[in-house]
């Protein structure tokens, strides 16, 4: 029963849920204490033991019936026939794949233990004939769809099935009608256990492959360059940015815990210990005041970069419980600011009308960056981060350095996100070198993943 539960967390562990070895131990002894024989006490204890959050508990309950799910037995009163025949519950118990010495008829004592079993129509010894080969041919490791047929196959292996199918080629070649009967009785035999091994190895692929699928599929998305995804790689990106958003929500949301050592406080630990007329009982340590983040997004919404913009804003705003400021600002000729626009509307429809209304006309750096200082002057301080999104291509306009200097020295960091390979930076009309001086960070920018990066950065710089 160890392999099972083992087994079981491996599945809840690859379908997202966060067990631990030390909640595998503590399973252990729980199920060791109330045993195995009441499924719903079972369920409700694992629920307990691995179960820490609310999805957790979703995804136990959803597993639990499908993994431990088992077909009920048959009834065992099948045989009363008087042809000489074994019943279900006679049947020799051969193992899986002890094929028929002789080669006998179906039927006969010569009869092969695969045939056995797919006439035998007793459920419980299928199942466990089917739970065996699938431990076996390690078809738990399933992870696409496309394995189903190979796990299948391997699982009828080692049940038996190469006995059964030479014997069935021997009896198509004799050519004899009672060979050509016996023939098409073995392969209704090999297909009745074939879509069996195929519904358990489906079974297996909802337990143990299918949430594999999901993250590999969304690892494919979150790696793929932005300006390649496809309209069902936007659908499926809605859900991946959520869940960085999440991410990055529990990463930079930990509350500093207060210091047991390092530089000691002597006046606010004078202070406290007045009262003990002066005898230092109550430590104070100095703390590092930590900052929360504000963040200012300038954003270009030209038609090169737009999609990228997207994924960006879409970041921030999923995590503005966690931003103690954030502003965004978007600009093609002009800038405007955009925030108003995406707390009103749904993210989609704000989109479509923050680039129809920013993005017309040439891309202009340096106008864009007067519109900020005119709308704003006191917005960028010391504990600003300034994340640029943009190609820095100014259509040979003034790309204004001084007032980009300005808001350098008046930020806490620039963090700038070129979606163009450096390759082509300082090409045509690409101002991007000079900016570079006055960036903390400049990186290529080509996946959701180097937003997820470069956000993740950002926040991390308010330890």
């Amino acid at each position: 029963m160890e392999r099972v539960l083992t087994s079981y967390i491996r599945a809840l562990r690859s379908a997202g849920a966060q067990v631990s070895t030390a909640e595998t131990l503590d399973a252990m002894n729980a199920l060791a204490l109330i045993g195995y024989a009441d499924r719903i006490r079972m369920r409700e204890t694992l629920g307990i033991v691995l179960a820490k959050s609310e999805d957790d508990k979703l995804i136990h309950e959803r597993l639990f019936d499908q993994f431990f799910a088992r077909a009920e037995a048959a009834p065992e009163d099948q045989s009363d026939a008087g042809d000489g025949d074994a019943s279900p519950s006679d049947a020799p118990q051969s193992n899986p794949g002890e094929g028929s010495p002789d080669g006998g008829a179906p039927g006969q004592g010569g009869e092969d233990a695969f045939f056995q079993l797919a006439r035998s129509g007793d459920e419980a010894r299928i199942a466990l004939a089917l739970e065996q080969a699938a431990a076996a041919s390690g078809a738990d490791d399933i992870r696409f769809r496309t394995q189903t047929a190979f796990f299948t196959r391997r699982m009828l292996e080692e049940m038996g099935v190469r006995q059964l199918e030479e014997r069935m080629v021997a009896r198509l070649q004799n050519g004899s009608p009672e060979a050509q009967a016996e023939a098409d009785e073995l392969a209704a035999a090999r297909a009745a256990m074939q879509t069996r091994a195929r519904e358990y190895v489906d079974r297996l692929f909802d337990v143990f492959g299918r949430s594999a699928t999901e993250a590999f599929l969304d690892d494919v998305v979150v790696n793929r360059p932005i300006g390649e995804l496809s309209l069902r790689d936007m659908e499926r990106m809605k859900a991946v940015v959520a869940r960085m958003a999440k991410r990055l929500a529990i990463r930079h949301s930990h509350r500093r815990r207060k210091r047991r050592r390092g530089h000691l406080d002597i006046r606010r630990t004078m202070r406290a210990n007045v009262r003990y007329d002066g005898t230092p009982f109550d430590l104070i340590w100095k703390e590092k005041r930590r900052d929360k983040p504000q963040i200012v997004a300038i954003c270009d919404v030209s038609g090169s970069v737009a999609q990228y913009v997207r994924f960006l804003l879409l970041l921030l705003y999923a995590l503005q419980e966690g931003i103690a400021d954030l502003r965004a600002f978007a600009f093609s000729a002009r800038l405007m600011d955009v925030g108003p626009i995406l707390k009103t509307r749904d993210f989609d429809s704000a989109m479509k009308t923050i680039v129809r209304e920013a993005g017309g006309g040439s891309t202009d750096y340096g106008q864009a960056l007067c519109d900020l200082e005119a709308l704003e002057p006191d917005l960028i301080d010391r504990r600003t981060t300034v994340l640029v999104l943009g190609d820095g291509r100014t259509n040979r306009t003034d790309p204004r350095l001084d007032i980009f200097s300005s808001i350098a020295d008046r930020s806490k960091r620039i963090v700038w996100l070129c979606p163009e390979p450096p390759g082509m930076w300082g090409s045509g009309d690409s101002r991007i070198p000079s900016y570079q001086p006055f960036c903390t960070v400049l990186s290529h920018c080509a996946t959701a993943q180097d937003i997820e990066r470069a956000v993740d950065e950002a926040l991390a710089a308010y330890g």
